[in-house]
């Protein structure tokens, strides 16, 4: 069974990262493909084959707040890592706006950009290319050795990030004495050096063996939890993107199908694309009783069994429910935070919110 790793935002944070329509075209005849997608309504196959252009990002949409981590995945080739290039303008869009911070980075020059880079936004790549010729040290304090910061603060930030990825005593070994997963650990403690306010991570465990990747990714929560960065976070894995992700935007031929909580896009496909990726996702740690009761009102059988019944918090999970419900023949009532009854479910919904059919959870939401 998956577990899930559940960590909450504080309420109403700020928007760190606004990304506003979006597109890149990649080709020869920009203006006039772009054009004839806005006026004719074109899909990227008739792009392909009448322009000779591919569509790479298309009217993306979606904001990110501050300290969370905002996952966006999809298959190879799926427009995901083209469009979070775009956040630090490694790629330049064909048109749209991108917000960091509140500022429009489409007005910074070069100079503006190289600075917005070096203090606001780190990068994280599947391939983190380590300088073979450094040691660890040197190579995560390499951010900081751009940046001129003198050599007693650079050593001591680098040990310290170090020790936060569990590498203390790895500081004077080589790239090369290194495994795959400590080399990601090496890359992730680069990018936090600068204390950047935003990260981006571009499928970052991907290529490595699926335990290595699990300890990853729970380290990766814990810093996560630790250091409140937000977190763009690239993968093709579903089950990557609900341990780790506050929300999950899902991306097909270069477009945002769909953007919600794990809980929404598990219980609510928007598409059978996107029902295809959450067909075999255990829904038992997942999906809470808010997302799988009837509300209260509707119960139509005998009030009696109500005030009998047991009561449970809306935020337990289908796993709890069930040891609930194998001890008791009749319903169970949820309650919300301030003890009200809010909900019911029986075992014939709790059976249909295993199986897939029957939660109740918040449609699919768009941005």
């Amino acid at each position: 069974m998956m577990e899930i790793h559940k960590h909450s935002l504080p309420q109403a944070p700020a928007v760190a990262v606004e990304v506003i329509d979006v597109w890149k075209i990649f080709g020869k005849k920009v203006e006039s493909t772009m054009s004839a997608i806005l006026n004719n309504g074109l899909t990227k196959a008739q792009v392909l084959a009448e322009f000779k252009c591919v569509v790479g990002v298309q009217n993306a949409n979606f904001s990110v707040h501050e300290g969370e981590v905002f996952c966006i995945m999809g298959l190879s080739g799926s427009g995901k890592s083209t469009l979070v290039r775009h956040i630090n303008r490694l790629l330049e869009p064909t048109s749209g706006k991108i917000i960091i911070q509140g500022e429009n980075i489409m007005q910074k020059d070069e100079k503006q950009l190289r600075m917005m880079r070096a203090d606001k936004i780190g990068m994280v790549f599947q391939n983190i290319a380590l300088l073979p010729h450094r040691t660890v040290l040197d190579n995560v304090a390499l951010p900081l050795d751009v940046k001129r910061i003198n050599r007693r603060q650079r050593r001591e930030t680098a040990e310290r990030v170090l020790a936060m990825v569990e590498l203390a005593g790895w500081e004077y070994h080589y790239a090369h004495e290194l495994s795959g997963g400590m080399q990601q650990r090496v890359g992730l403690a680069r990018a936090m050096a600068a204390d950047p306010d935003i990260l981006l991570m571009d499928e970052p465990f991907s290529a490595l063996d699926p335990l290595i990747r699990r300890q990853l990714q729970d380290e990766f929560i814990k810093l996560s939890k630790l250091t409140n960065k937000t977190t763009i976070f690239i993968t093709h894995d579903l089950d990557e993107a609900i341990r780790i992700g506050h929300r999950i935007a899902i991306m097909n031929d270069g477009k945002l199908v769909q953007i919600g909580t794990p809980e929404q896009i598990v219980s609510n496909p928007i598409d059978d694309y996107v029902a295809a990726f959450v067909a075999n996702i255990s829904r038992l740690k997942l999906i809470s009783a808010a997302g799988a009761m009837h509300p209260i009102d509707a119960y139509t059988g005998k009030p009696s069994a109500l005030v009998n019944a047991p009561r449970l918090a809306d935020t337990y999970e289908l796993d709890h429910l069930i040891d609930v419900s194998l001890e008791h023949d009749g319903p169970i009532v949820i309650t919300d935070a301030e003890h009200n009854d809010v909900g019911y479910i029986d075992r014939e919904q709790l059976l249909r919110t295993i199986k897939g059919s029957g939660s109740k959870t918040n449609e699919p939401t768009h941005e």
